[in-house]
């Protein structure tokens, strides 16, 4: 009995797991922002040599406690200044792509477009990171660096772990229902949702074609601000930020109706409102009463394509799904094609009257929480069936939240941390939409509000 205990104990040392509660001092060439890093790497004052060694020493350390990879590769020869992540639901050459999937995983011929379109003389891509099985499962085996106790959410999970853990400076996902914004919001970083535009998806396993969205998580908005403009995230023609004025800010006062908003996320809101007046900006209220009506229309509808998809993606996935996963594809069968093209007709007339939307009220911006409630303490929280809400469930509304709001519209929208939890420590987000193709106008509000509001960042020792 000695011998096996003597033997598992040399192994655990070995993998140097022995002690997962120790921290691992953050080295300081990544303690720099990112211009001067960038800066460093060019004039020679941080060479390759250092640069990849203490990069790898963390990554390792980070990646074994909080485990946000799928596949994770050291830095090339030239150890480009910027790592870049990318969700395992996304093609990179030189990567497997194994959807969230145990007994899956398939080697593209091709990068998916969005990939191709980064910018990567100062970048390179260091690994594909977790999601969720299919992006509809329960759970990821992530931890939330910011608060262990808190569950990461969303099924670009690995995407926000990565970033916040400072395993990858910026992470590439995808957002359908909040995907890249609760993760993000979850461990404290920024999250972008972008615009709706098919042509972004190409390579993307799809998971509701109407809603995709490509997403962004960074550290913080000044990183997004600065990574924007240096990888062309928006393309060269949508991604320079030039200086901003006064914009209109409109509350959506739909998110404090029947006491669904917990004071904390009420205060958090109350709080972001202070500050962008501080910023410059002007505060107004709006209520979007139509669009609000429809969030379940929204899940139906994910729900209902991801059962489309499905019916495609078991020809050649030969493998055994979560229950999780499958009672969302479930609730997706129940969807008639009649409501489907109820929901799709919904949908078109929403999106073609949008900008009208915004003019009525004379605003640049929609001001909300991230969702109805703080994030839950993993002790306390109840793990959900299926990702989808059911309407028979006790907690329904809440569930809905706020974050279809811009996925059945197509919006851009940003998500970023006001304040910690009195209770919980845990980060409280708001989330902002803007207009079509406004991202650089919605990096640029984020920016301000966080020079404000000052660094929420998750600092390790």
């Amino acid at each position: 009995m000695i011998a096996v205990t003597d033997k598992v104990t040399s192994f655990f040392r070995a993998c140097k797991l022995e002690d997962q509660s120790a921290t691992s001092p953050l080295p300081e060439t990544l303690r720099m922002s990112l211009e001067a890093r960038v800066e460093a790497r060019q004039d020679g004052s941080l060479d390759a040599d250092r640069w990849r060694s203490e990069c790898g020493i963390w990554s390792t350390w980070a990646d074994t406690r909080y485990r946000a990879c799928a596949h994770r590769k050291e830095l090339g020869s030239n150890a480009r200044a910027i790592r870049i992540g990318v969700k395992d639901t996304i093609n990179v050459v030189g990567f497997p792509t194994r959807l969230g999937l145990r007994h899956h995983r398939h080697y593209p011929d091709s990068s998916a477009a969005a990939v191709r379109a980064i910018d990567t003389e100062f970048a390179e891509i260091v690994a594909k990171v977790v999601t969720t099985e299919l992006n509809l499962g329960v759970g990821s085996g992530c931890v939330n660096p910011y608060v262990p106790d808190v569950a990461p959410a969303g099924s670009s999970t690995g995407s926000a772990v990565s970033v916040t853990a400072n395993i990858c400076d910026i992470s590439l996902g995808t957002d359908v229902l909040g995907s890249i914004r609760w993760p993000a919001g979850n461990c404290g970083a920024v999250g972008l949702r972008t615009t709706c535009d098919r042509a972004d998806l190409h390579g993307i396993f799809p998971l509701s074609p109407q809603m995709d969205a490509l997403g962004w998580v960074t550290r913080s908005a000044e990183d997004l601000f600065f990574l924007w403009q240096l990888l062309r995230l928006g393309g060269q023609e949508r991604s320079a930020i030039a200086p901003l004025g006064r914009c209109q800010v409109s509350v959506v006062e739909n998110a404090f109706d029947g006491g669904c908003c917990h004071p904390e996320m009420r205060d958090a809101l109350h709080l972001a409102c202070r500050l962008l007046e501080d910023a410059g900006h002007h505060i107004r209220s709006v209520r979007l009463d139509d669009l609000w009506a429809q969030r379940e229309a929204a899940w139906q509808l994910c729900a209902r394509e991801a059962w489309d998809g499905y019916r495609l993606w078991q020809k050649w996935m030969k493998t055994e799904l979560s229950e999780s996963t499958q009672a969302a594809l479930e609730i997706g069968a129940r969807i008639d094609d009649q409501s489907y093209g109820r929901i799709l007709d919904r949908l078109a007339a929403c999106r073609k009257d949008i900008e009208s939307r915004f003019d009525a009220e004379s605003a640049e911006i929609w001001l909300l929480p991230l969702h109805p409630t703080p994030p839950r303490s993993l002790r306390d929280a109840v793990m959900p069936k299926s990702t989808i809400p059911a309407s028979d469930q006790p907690d329904y509304e809440q569930r809905l939240g706020y974050t279809p709001i811009a996925s059945f519209a197509g919006l851009p929208a940003i998500t970023m941390p006001i304040k910690r939890s009195e209770v919980s420590g845990a980060p409280l987000a708001i989330q902002m939409l803007g207009r079509p193709h406004r991202e650089t106008q919605l990096i640029a509000i984020a920016a301000d509000l966080e020079r404000v509001r000052g660094d929420l960042r998750w600092n390790p020792s």
